[in-house]
């Protein structure tokens, strides 16, 4: 088997393949819809893994929220700065990055977990619950597997894929010290032939206070 790719190598390689192939997932609308209906007006909305800026920095920024996406791939961001330039855009891997304690009215957490150690999640969901202002949101869409480290294919490439069993999540994110306000799962079959069908998991949380 070859090399399994990196997520800033594999997203680079699919660029804007993957917003034609999985860019509308409903959970990731229904995330959206669900932000858009509560949070306050110019709320600031912390994208983690923006991908191509589409549906969920567009749509929030035209709302008139602040956004700001990070993702790991230099190829993503070029295209998400250019389709939707009302938000900001910064390559970074969120592991590496910081943001000031309540910054955020609402953190996005859109498929990015899925290539990153267990260890290293529960330290990024530890973060979030810091980075929320006391009420904000968070949003976590997610394959829910018990895997970690397991060899999977994505448009052709291996990766190392890592993730958890809905309760586990569930546990993970309140462990951080958010609290869970809803989980809502899905089947969702890609628009690319082959694929299977796959789980979808919404997980939608708050910062107590």
């Amino acid at each position: 088997m070859d090399r399994p790719v990196t997520a800033a190598e594999l997203f680079d390689a699919i660029g804007s393949d993957y917003e034609d192939v999985f860019g509308r997932a409903p959970v990731v609308d229904k995330a959206v819809r669900h932000l858009l209906d509560t949070l306050p007006p110019s709320s600031r909305v912390l994208d983690i893994g923006s991908g191509t800026g589409k549906p969920v920095a567009e749509e929030l920024s035209s709302a008139g929220h602040r956004v700001t996406g990070l993702d790991v791939s230099p190829v993503m961001i070029d295209i998400a700065r250019e389709q939707v330039p009302a938000a900001a855009f910064v390559h970074a891997d969120v592991r590496e990055w910081a943001s000031p304690p309540e910054t955020w009215e609402a953190v996005c957490a859109f498929f990015p977990f899925l290539q990153m150690p267990r260890k290293d999640t529960e330290a990024v969901l530890a973060d979030i619950a810091r980075w929320l202002v006391p009420g904000g949101l968070f949003a976590l869409v997610t394959v829910p597997r018990d895997a970690e480290d397991v060899p999977a294919e994505f448009f052709g490439r291996t990766f190392l894929e890592t993730s958890f069993a809905p309760d586990d999540l569930v546990r993970r994110v309140e462990a951080a010290g958010l609290e869970v306000t809803g989980t809502h799962s899905e089947v969702f079959t890609a628009d690319e032939p082959g694929t299977p069908p796959e789980e979808h998991l919404l997980i939608t949380a708050r910062r107590p206070g």
